[in-house]
Formats: structure tokens, sequence, C-alpha cells
């Protein structure tokens, strides 16, 4: 997704601007006179100064074969490189968490070849670049042959990661993707009433531990029925009252 529009501006630079090639020392001319010729317009430009004129007529130059299939080639790169990024940001869905990777590898088809169709006119053009019309033997190459490479290996680099997730959906593993599980909170049995301990259950605990059962609330409750059992009439051989389970 970064070098897919990276590449669109190098290659649209590349298709604009006239420095596909240049040329030096012309026969006739001033010795500072530089020529740049590209696929649209030819400047005249000037190494002593920063005269530059441009809309120079050539017709041997423009009528050339390369020319024609590289304005051709050029303009459908550029074209197809917009649809292919509208097709994979719809398809990768940044702002959510599982994207759809058959769209987004469809759309890094599509940047593919687009640096295809870029690389091709920039590499044919620069093989043949001296056998093109030209006034002089001295013919370099123009820094948008240069743009052009660039920009081309970044779409087709970007967009053959990018197809990997065709790939990914015919095999049915994507990377980082987790099935969702919902959380389901556990159904707790409802706790059984609170129970005193009895006479019983106090001793089997004694016999088990040698720690005793002591707490704040039986001191408290023992303490209650002592009271209550010193208040009792002094007959007490007549009466015989049960023990309380919270006197224990």
């Amino acid at each position: 997704m970064v070098l897919a529009p990276c590449g669109w501006i190098l290659e649209l630079t590349s298709t604009v601007a006239p420095a596909w090639r240049t040329i030096n020392n012309i026969p006739g001319e001033s010795s500072d006179l530089v020529l740049q010729q590209g696929l649209w317009d030819i400047c005249k430009t000037f190494t002593s100064s920063r005269d530059i004129q441009c809309n120079q007529q050539d017709t041997q130059y423009f009528s050339a074969q390369i020319i024609q299939i590289a304005r051709g080639l050029m303009l459908s790169s550029l074209i197809l490189n917009l649809i292919a990024i509208g097709v994979a940001s719809a398809g990768v869905r940044c702002w959510t968490d599982k994207p759809q990777w058959t769209v987004a590898g469809v759309g890094g088809l599509l940047i593919f070849i687009s640096g295809v169709l870029t690389i091709i006119p920039v590499a044919w053009y620069t093989h043949i670049m001296t056998s093109i019309f030209s006034t002089s033997t001295d013919v370099r190459v123009g820094y948008c042959l240069v743009l052009g490479f660039i920009g081309g290996i970044m779409e087709v680099l970007g967009g053959l990661v990018m197809s990997f997730g065709l790939c990914r959906c015919c095999s049915r593993r994507n990377r980082n993707e987790r099935p969702r599980t919902f959380a389901v909170k556990p159904t707790r049995n409802p706790s059984p009433p609170h129970r005193a301990p009895t006479v019983s259950s106090v001793s089997s605990v004694s016999s088990v531990s040698s720690v005793p059962y002591y707490s704040k609330q039986s001191e408290m409750d023992f303490t209650r029925a002592k009271r209550q059992q010193d208040s009792r009439p002094a007959n007490s051989t007549a009466y015989k009252a049960r023990p309380y389970d919270t006197d224990l």
C-alpha cells in the first residue's frame, strides 16, 4: 500500500517530464546546448545558463515506433495503478480486524501488472536509445528512465507481496487471523446454605487437624450462651438443656 502510490508518482513524473534521453555536442549548435527528449515534448537547455526552450518540433523522433508504444503503455500503467490502489484499499481495510484477502489479492495483482507495463517501455527505450534518430552521436540516459525503472520495480514488489493474499485465501490460512471466541460466563451452582458446625463435625475436624476450630463469632456466641446458663435457676439437675450449635 505504500509502494504503489510512490511508484505511481515516479511513473507520472517519468511520463510527463521531457528527459528520457539527452543529446550533447550537436553539430552546428553551441557546445553548451543540451537537447532533452521525452515522450511528449522536447526542450533545449544550456549548461552556461538556466534558459529552457520547450515545445521543440522533431517529426522524425516522435514518429518512431517506440515513442507511440511507450505513450500507450505508460498511460495504461498510470490508469491501471489508480484502479488497483482503490481495489487494494477496499480489500485491505486496515480499520477492521479481518481483511478481504481475495479483493486485496486482486488489487495486488493489478499493481503488479501496472509495474510490468512501466518496465517494458522503459527497458525497451533504453535498449534502442542509440538507434533512434538523433542529430548527434553523444546520446545519454535521462533521469526519466531512472525514475521509470524505480517506480516500476516498486509496483512489482508491492503487487507481488499483496497478491499473496490470493494464495492465503485459497489455502484458508490467513496471517494473524484467529477465530473470534466469545467469553461465556460459567454457570455457578448456588452455594449451599450456611450451616453451623455440629458436634460431630467439630470433633472430626479437631481429630483431623491439630489447629482448633476458632472464630470471633463462635467466641461471642459461647459467651452469650454461658451468660444465659448462669442466669438459669440453681436447680439445674432437674433441667437439662440441649446445647446450642453456636455454643461449639
